[in-house]
């Protein structure tokens, strides 16, 4: 079950979930953010650059944004100076795919993308789409039920929440996001370049809309706006949640001191983690890649077979890694430098109960392989900027 507490800390506006009191993940937003994944825009092609399959539009004044030319063969014309090729100076209707990591611009698709509860349309990739975490039985009544509705045209991807929702509902939400589009789609062909047509739900809603069903056991916030507008997603959506949903009144201490949020962002921005037995994780991000290096630290093993208090150490640190590529929303290549084992049995065992953890991720995770020399090879998706882009200590300290 998550607990979920918004509040604000120095200058960032914080929503962090717990499982069993502690924290699984962190999102942070400062005010002067810039534009939201999911927000739908008229934006402006400034140029195209032929040899790298790539376009830069602009969503708003300055703002450059990256345009796979490959992965968006038929874009959607709102101003086309062209005959053929999209050029110089056409105005097409985008959505924010990736928000901008490093030194990397926002990246925009004109695949639009509407998500639901149960499902999310698309009008790129036209296939029927079913989420992977559900039972093979499951997914084939889906498969059968959603064959039987029109698309018009577009994708459906379908969600684990999809299993639970009666046929009404699936129906329902459909027609919504069908609505929703024809809607941007039509206003599309009368606004100028960099209008916002659609914006995206903000982030915290966006977390409660994406928690599996029936997982969610209290939602706690000391912001008066924000607990009306979750209060009025809860009563149009989810009118079941209505009453997991708390305001914070106590004026003796603030929210975010009852649940140590300060502390525990200072932990998940640091270098080194502990384990209870003793034996630490270094974490290092670089521009390549992040690395998590597993150290035997303060671990006193009086097992004599060093291998068994090796892969003790290992299955902790599997454990401790996944939690923190999780809570700290680590991405791209990782590497995972753990301790040598000689035995094959047990490289798989470890490598098997580090797959475990990491299925608890909702973003996807590749487990590739161990290499010879013991580094795991995985990678994560990139969608949202990690913690360590999102905010600062001095951040939290309102500096």
């Amino acid at each position: 079950m998550s607990n979920i507490v918004i509040t604000q800390l120095g200058k960032c506006l914080v929503s962090a979930g717990y499982e069993d009191s502690k924290p699984v993940w962190f999102e942070c937003r400062k005010d002067s953010e810039g534009p939201m994944v999911g927000n739908i825009y008229v934006g402006k092609v400034i140029t195209v650059v032929k040899n790298i399959q790539a376009a830069f539009i602009q969503i708003a004044p300055g703002l450059n944004c990256y345009y796979s030319l490959k992965d968006n063969p038929e874009p959607f014309y709102v101003k086309r100076l062209g005959k053929k090729e999209l050029v110089q100076g056409d105005e097409i209707l985008v959505q924010v795919e990736k928000e901008a990591l490093k030194t990397k611009d926002p990246v925009v698709t004109s695949n639009i993308n509407l998500p639901g509860k149960y499902m999310a349309l698309t009008t790129g990739n036209q296939k029927l789409g079913i989420s992977q975490k559900l039972s093979e039985k499951k997914r084939n009544e889906l498969k059968e039920v959603f064959q039987k509705f029109d698309l018009k045209g577009n994708g459906v991807v379908v969600r684990t929440n999809a299993a639970t929702a009666a046929l009404e509902e699936l129906e329902q939400e459909l027609k919504q996001l069908m609505e929703t589009l024809t809607h941007i789609l039509d206003i599309a062909k009368y606004r100028t370049a960099f209008s916002l047509l659609y914006k995206a739900e903000d982030f915290y809603i966006q977390q409660l809309r994406n928690l599996p069903v029936g997982t969610l056991e209290k939602v706690v916030t000391d912001n008066k706006v924000i607990y009306e507008e979750i209060k009025a997603y809860f009563l149009k959506y989810q009118p079941e949640a209505v009453g997991k949903l708390h305001f914070y009144e106590d004026t003796s201490m603030p929210l975010g001191a009852l649940y140590n949020l300060s502390r525990d962002l200072e932990r998940a921005l640091a270098k080194n983690v502990w384990m209870k037995s003793g034996a630490y994780l270094v974490i290092e991000v670089t521009e390549a890649c992040t690395v998590i290096d597993v150290n035997t630290g303060k671990y006193d093993g009086r097992n004599k077979d060093k291998q068994k208090t090796f892969l003790k150490i290992n299955l902790e640190a599997a454990k401790e890694a996944a939690n923190q590529i999780r809570l700290r929303n680590l991405s791209g290549m990782i590497l995972v430098d753990f301790i040598d084992l000689e035995k094959e049995e047990d490289k798989a065992y470890l490598m098997q109960e580090f797959h475990n953890y990491l299925k608890k991720d909702s973003v996807p995770v590749t487990l590739v392989d161990l290499t010879k020399l013991q580094l795991a090879e995985l990678t994560r998706k990139k969608i949202k900027k990690p913690l360590h882009e999102q905010i600062a200590l001095n951040d939290l300290r309102g500096v």
